[in-house]
C-alpha cells in the first residue's frame, strides 16, 4: 500500500552530514528505510534547527542548497514535486516523490514576499513558525505578549493561497491557529499533530481545532513522536487510539500520516525539542516500521478503502486541490 508521509526532517540530516563531508546520504541512510516502509511520497521540510536559529536566512539557504545537491541528481527520486500530476508520475515509475516544505518562515526574516522566490524553487508547503515567535506568527513555546498572526503573517497566508502552497498549522499556538482559520479560504493541515484529549500537550489539537481543520477541507497527520502519543507510556497501540479518535471526530477523509521520525537525527537536534527522557514510540520508531501501524489499523477493522485514504489518498487529493492553480 502506498504511503504519503506528511512530515520529515530528512533535509536536516542530509545537510548536517554533507557539511561533515558525507555524500550519498539519502541513498545510504534513507532510501531503503522508506522503501521498506512503503513510502512513495514525503514532505521534506526546511527546519531552522537550534543552534542554527541565530542566523535563520543562512541556515535556510544552507539546507535548500544541500537538499538540491543531494536529491536533484538522483534517478530513484523526484525532487521537488510541484503538483499532483508529477507525484502520480513519480509513483507510476516506482520513484519516491519528495515535496519541499518549510517548518517555519524565520528564514525570510520579516519579508513574506520571499515566498515568491521559494515557490520558484519548488516550495509547496509551509508553516509560519516552529516553536518560536517570529515576524509572522507565534509558536507553541513562545512567551511574547502579542500572540497570533502579525501583519506580515497575514500577508504570508495570502501569498500561500495565491500561489498554491499548503498552509500548515502544526506548531502554531492557539491564537495563531485561530487567526489562520479566520483569514484563510482554502483547506489547511496540521501535518504532524495528535489529539489533545488523549495526550494533553500544547503541540496536540483540541477538538474544536480538529473540527475547524476538517471544516476547511483539511487534514490532520498523526505524529509518532512519543511525547505527543502518551506522556507516560507511548506505544503503537496508543498512536492508533489517536487515529481512532480523530476519525470518529472529523471523519476518515481528514486523517493522514505525518510521522516526524527522529531515528536519523543527531542528539543535538533532538534535544532542542524533547522535554522528557523517552525518544521512541515502540513499534513505530522509523519508516521501516510503518507496516506495523497499517496492520494495527487492519486489526481494528479499517477497510482497505479507509486505509488507502489515511495512508495516501487524503494527502494526495489535498495536494492536488492546493497545487492546481
Amino acid at each position: 500500500m502506498f504511503v504519503f508521509d506528511g512530515h520529515s526532517d530528512l533535509l536536516t540530516d542530509i545537510t548536517s552530514r554533507r557539511i561533515n563531508g558525507e555524500k550519498n546520504i539519502f541513498q545510504t541512510r534513507h532510501y531503503h528505510k522508506l522503501i521498506k516502509g512503503g513510502v512513495n511520497a514525503v514532505i521534506a521540510v526546511v527546519w531552522i534547527d537550534p543552534p542554527y536559529d541565530s542566523n535563520p536566512p543562512a541556515r535556510m539557504m544552507e539546507i535548500i542548497k544541500n537538499g538540491y545537491a543531494e536529491l536533484y541528481p538522483l534517478n530513484d527520486v523526484v525532487f521537488p514535486i510541484k503538483n499532483a500530476n508529477e507525484l502520480d508520475l513519480a509513483i507510476e515509475n516506482n520513484k519516491i516523490g519528495i515535496i519541499l516544505g518549510m517548518e517555519g518562515l524565520s528564514g525570510l526574516e520579516d519579508d513574506p514576499e520571499g515566498l515568491y522566490f521559494l515557490y520558484e524553487l519548488g516550495l509547496r508547503h509551509a508553516s509560519l513558525t516552529w516553536n518560536e515567535a517570529n515576524s509572522f506568527a507565534t509558536g507553541v513555546r513562545a512567551n511574547r505578549e502579542n500572540k497570533g498572526l502579525t501583519s506580515a503573517g497575514k500577508r504570508a497566508v495570502k501569498i500561500m493561497e495565491e500561489l498554491g502552497i499548503i498552509i500548515d498549522v502544526s506548531h502554531a499556538d492557539e491564537k495563531t491557529f485561530w487567526d489562520i482559520v479566520d483569514v484563510t479560504s482554502v483547506p489547511i493541515i496540521a501535518s504532524h499533530s495528535n489529539a489533545y484529549n488523549l495526550c494533553p500537550v500544547n503541540r496536540n489539537l483540541k477538538d474544536d481545532q480538529v473540527k475547524a481543520i476538517a471544516n476547511s477541507g483539511g487534514i490532520v497527520g498523526v505524529n509518532s513522536w512519543p511525547e505527543f502519543v502518551d506522556k507516560e507510556n507511548p506505544s503503537l497501540s496508543k498512536l492508533v487510539d489517536h487515529i481512532d479518535y480523530l476519525v470518529n471526530l472529523a471523519g476518515v477523509n481528514h486523517v493522514a500520516f505525518g510521522f516526524d521520525f527522529t531515528d536519523f537525527l543527531e542528539d543535538t537536534a533532538v534535544s532542542s525539542f524533547k522535554t522528557g527522557d523517552t525518544v521512541i514510540t515502540p513499534g513505530i520508531n522509523s519508516a521501516t516500521e510503518i507496516p506495523n501501524i497499517i496492520k494495527a489499523l487492519q486489526a481494528r477493522g479499517y477497510s482497505n478503502q479507509d486505509l488507502e485514504k489515511i495512508c495516501y489518498k487524503n494527502l494526495r487529493d489535498l495536494f492536488r486541490i492546493i497545487t492546481t492553480k
